[in-house]
């Protein structure tokens, strides 16, 4: 991994790039295939990324985090990434999806009670926002909460929920309003074991095959008033500020996704021999690993970039949507491409299960898809430009 000038790190930020890649390394490295050929999830190492404050890096001490910033959880994150990807995106949705938007948008109990267990690794947080039939389009969506006195009664199906199986809180997002679409929309926190609240099936994936995924169902869930995150109808609003977050932390798993693959293609391409010299020597590998080095380092920049984006805007409350959007679509694509290019040099074995090769291959796709997709990326990218809405 390079060290970029533009941005130096101070001492902190290296202790906990260090520690990510230690741990990484010696706890999960070993574990990956072995959890992704069996889909299962792997409770025993979260659980120790928790204690190890890799579960909330930029909550506040006072909320069971490390309470440090966007750049560390990016340095920590891409480490994590790096030997596993299904390890990262349980990382990610903890920091970014749910405590980011409690921590910015929860009342001081709400912060308490739903951040605090999640940032000390005593328990998992996810974020439900997608349905069967509306995913980009959230004013689209289904599900309807309807207030009930000192309660919200929740109904309706949920879908593509990351970490769903396991997670002991969710932010759910539920139409309030219908007739105002994407502004009818509230968030709420739930509690699993929360009578109404059932897990639907799990999905078999592609990749991250580690990283649980199942569908949410509500039948006549009663939420308490006070679980209500935000006011009504300020649901879509707070989704799409969480997903900027979100998507610095997608952008930066397929950039640990993009390293793992490059660092596995150039270590063959110097030690693989063909006509008498590494294959490496000839153009047609050599200029591939050229290309797969400057799009790693052009997707660091632009990650790191939108982190020190996200820093300002603690300060002044400014929006980084196009800095994220930015980093999340040319990291993303950049994952897909090297991860592509390393099977590729590797020829017959990038595509045996000997090697991780065609794991980082399935676990690249994804990165194109969730948090939104490359085309929504661009369609945020190219409206900001021209200030359309």
């Amino acid at each position: 991994m390079s060290e970029l000038a533009l941005y130096p790190l101070s001492d902190e930020h290296k202790m906990i790039r260090d520690t990510a890649r230690d741990f990484a390394e010696k706890e999960i490295a070993p574990i990956a295939a072995e959890f992704d050929e069996s889909g299962e999830f792997p409770h025993k190492t979260i659980q120790k990324m928790g204690e190890m404050g890799f579960m909330g890096i930029e909550v506040p001490e006072e909320y069971g985090g490390a309470g440090m910033d966007t750049l560390a959880y990016v340095l920590a994150l891409e480490e994590i990434s790096k030997v596993d990807a299904s390890h990262g995106v349980i990382m990610s949705v903890n920091n970014s999806l749910y405590c980011h938007g409690i921590l910015k948008f929860g009342t001081e109990e709400q912060k308490k009670k739903f951040v605090t267990p999640i940032a000390s690794g005593k328990a998992i947080g996810a974020y439900s926002l997608t349905e069967p039939m509306s995913g980009s389009d959230a004013g689209t969506m289904k599900s309807r909460a309807i207030r009930d006195g000192n309660h919200y009664i929740l109904n309706g199906r949920k879908s593509w929920v990351t970490s769903g199986p396991v997670a002991d809180y969710y932010v759910v997002f539920m139409m309030t309003d219908p007739e105002k679409k994407h502004k009818g929309i509230t968030a709420f926190l739930v509690e699993a074991n929360t009578p109404g609240l059932t897990r639907g099936k799990k999905e078999p994936k592609l990749g991250i095959r580690a990283s649980a995924t199942s569908e949410l169902i509500f039948e006549d869930c009663r939420v308490p008033v006070e679980n209500r995150l935000g006011e009504e109808g300020e649901g879509f609003k707070i989704a799409m500020t969480v997903l900027d977050a979100g998507r610095i932390g997608i952008a930066t798993q397929a950039l640990g996704i993009a390293e793992a693959a490059y660092e596995a293609a150039r270590q063959y391409a110097v030690t693989r021999e063909a006509f008498g010299q590494p294959i490496g020597a000839f153009q047609g590998t050599g200029f591939k690993i050229a290309d797969m080095k400057t799009r790693i380092e052009a997707s660091r920049l632009l990650i790191y970039n939108a982190a020190m984006a996200k820093e300002k805007s603690k300060k002044n409350g400014s929006r980084y949507s196009l800095e994220a959007s930015m980093a999340k679509l040319f990291a993303s694509e950049t994952a897909m491409w090297v991860a592509h290019q390393a099977v590729q040099i590797h020829g017959g074995m990038g595509y045996s299960k000997e090697l991780p090769i065609e794991r980082y291959f399935r676990d690249a796709k994804i990165t194109e898809i969730y948090e939104g997709t490359s085309e929504i990326q661009r369609l945020v990218i190219s409206r900001s430009e021209m200030g359309l809405k």
